[in-house]
């Protein structure tokens, strides 16, 4: 790798993967688009993984989905992980905010303790961002082989 570049590494959450695989054109999967074809390093964690293969109707979409899935890192998903997604949740309900999916603060979790961006199109991690340190790609800016990043920095 060139002095001065960095490695990009994302977690690409469900609710783009899903608009993914069904061809819908956002923001979004733009961005998925772009890394795949920049070669960039996506991750996925267990969580992720279930909630995209449980979608699939088709015995065939749900081999050739958990195939394409094999080629990406996978986060592992620890004791701590989970405790970590509880105290995301339990922070956020003190500020009068509720996360409408665990799963989403399981991801979180494992997004920070990874210290890896999320691209995602799901509100419930924008909270997240803003109050708990989770990293996600903006998608709203034409993406670019280092692609932008927001979220506040981890204490």
């Amino acid at each position: 790798m060139a002095e001065g570049t960095t490695h990009v590494v994302t977690i690409i959450d469900t609710t783009v993967w899903i608009d993914f695989f069904h061809g819908k054109n956002t923001p979004e999967t733009e961005t998925l688009q772009h890394m795949l074809n920049a070669g960039e390093d996506i991750c996925i964690c267990g969580v992720i993984l279930t909630e995209v293969l449980q979608g699939t109707r088709e015995d065939a979409d749900f081999k050739k989905v958990a195939s394409h899935f094999e080629a990406f890192l996978f986060l592992p998903m620890h004791h701590s992980t989970f405790i970590s997604s509880a105290k995301l949740y339990r922070t956020l309900r003190r500020r009068g905010i509720t996360i409408r999916n665990a799963v989403d603060c399981m991801i979180a979790a494992v997004a920070i303790e990874h210290d890896i961006p999320l691209l995602h199109h799901d509100r419930d991690f924008e909270p997240l961002a803003e109050y708990c340190g989770l990293k996600v790609i903006k998608t709203r800016e034409k993406p670019t082989s280092k692609s932008s990043v927001r979220g506040k920095p981890r204490r």
